[in-house]
């Protein structure tokens, strides 16, 4: 009994206490409810212009769009992009390796990890200056890679890919 009243008394204390919790441990919910926002990712392309549908079969830009005559989805956005154009960090970043888009090798068929501002994503099509370090906010990543050599006619674009396959829509 007397057990039972001085764990009672201790826990009706320990909820009564007030306990700064900024003081040792930083806000979590608040910074996971603020959406990072990429900055410009390419050169001529201050907004990140989204690419719409592509009148010669290569589909449309946005996320979740068909693929493969609707065998798979699209998984990532893609930003415009004129071929040989510099790419931007779109802010502070980590450059996490090599990513390929595909099993074959082609013109375009390079790309990076990156990780930074509380996300995990990729950039394809992209030749970075270096695939490993860190890169601020604005500078350099590398070059649009020569898409029209590949895909005649499509719009050349950075294809933007979170690493957890979801939509990156709403950080544009």
């Amino acid at each position: 009994m007397k057990t039972t009243i001085l764990l009672t008394a201790l826990v009706s204390a320990a909820l009564s206490a007030e306990y700064d919790q900024s003081s040792e441990y930083p806000d979590s919910l608040s910074a996971e409810s603020e959406l990072v926002k990429f900055g410009a990712l390419c050169s001529g392309n201050p907004n990140n212009r989204k690419r719409g549908c592509d009148g010669k079969g290569y589909g449309c830009g946005n996320y979740g769009a068909s693929r493969a005559g609707g065998k798979r989805k699209h998984l990532g956005l893609d930003i415009v992009c004129a071929d040989g154009a510099t790419v931007y960090a779109p802010f502070d970043v980590r450059l996490g390796g090599r990513a390929a888009p595909y099993k074959k090798n082609n013109a375009i068929n390079d790309g990076v990890n990156l990780s930074g501002g509380g996300l995990c994503f990729k950039l394809f099509y992209v030749k970075p200056d270096k695939y490993t370090g860190t890169v601020k906010k604005g500078q350099k990543i590398g070059k649009l890679l020569p898409m029209q050599s590949v895909y005649p006619g499509i719009t050349s674009h950075v294809h933007v890919q979170m690493c957890d396959k979801t939509d990156p829509t709403k950080y544009f």
